[in-house]
Formats: structure tokens, C-alpha cells, sequence
């Protein structure tokens, strides 16, 4: 089964894509603590992940980073799912690792049509 991580500090938000992705067949798990990003992603070895940016420290632009300097991510896709949609926070996100940026709010079929998308590019 496909696994997705799912970092976002609000448990609102992480609760309604845990629902939706877990309801298409997807194992989800859903962690509230930036803090524990890193080692959640190496603990449960995720397909791909999901991550918001604005979160205490480390934001999430600072855990994408950390995350691609484990070869076990290197092509692990990484959708940024954030409320923020200025350009700039999408150029630095894109720095930082992501292979896509969905924002807040957002339509469930956009949110499923990627993950699905992004799982099928890496195989």
C-alpha cells in the first residue's frame, strides 16, 4: 500500500487530507510537530509527503530541505499544501525541494489529482 506522510501543525487541516487520501486507498500517517518531521519520515519511510510551510520552527521550507539531504528522499515527491501564495514563498519552496504547491484552500480533486499524478512520475 502507498504510504503518505502528512506534516501540517494544524490537525484541521491534517484530519481532512488524512480523510480524503486514506479514503482513495492510501495509508496515511498525520504529524501535527515539525519537530518530529524528520525522524516521522524516516521511521515510516513515505512514498510521498505532504507539508505545509508555515509552522514553528523548522518551517516547512527548512524540513523540505532536511529531507533531500537523505538519499532515501532524493525522489520522494513533496507537495507543499500552505496558505501561502505569493510567488516568492512558491520560488523558495521549489528551492527547497518540492515538486508541487497547492494552496489553502484548496478543491479535494486538485489534492487527490496530484498525489496520484506525482505517484505515477516516480513509479
Amino acid at each position: 500500500m502507498t504510504k503518505i506522510l502528512i506534516i501540517d501543525d494544524d490537525y484541521m487541516a491534517t484530519t481532512l487530507i488524512e480523510k480524503v487520501l486514506s479514503g482513495q486507498g492510501f495509508e496515511t500517517l498525520a504529524i501535527n510537530d515539525s519537530t518530529q518531521a524528520i525522524h516521522s519520515a524516516l521511521t515510516y519511510v513515505p512514498d510521498l509527503i505532504v507539508l505545509d510551510l508555515m509552522m514553528p520552527d523548522p518551517d516547512g521550507f527548512k524540513v523540505c530541505r532536511m529531507l533531500r539531504e537523505y538519499p532515501r528522499f532524493t525522489f520522494t515527491p513533496v507537495i507543499i499544501v500552505t496558505a501561502l501564495d505569493d510567488n516568492d514563498s512558491k520560488v523558495v519552496a521549489f528551492g527547497a525541494g518540492a515538486d508541487d504547491y497547492l494552496t489553502k484552500p484548496f478543491r479535494v480533486e486538485d489534492l487527490i489529482a496530484r498525489v496520484k499524478e506525482l505517484l505515477d512520475r516516480v513509479g
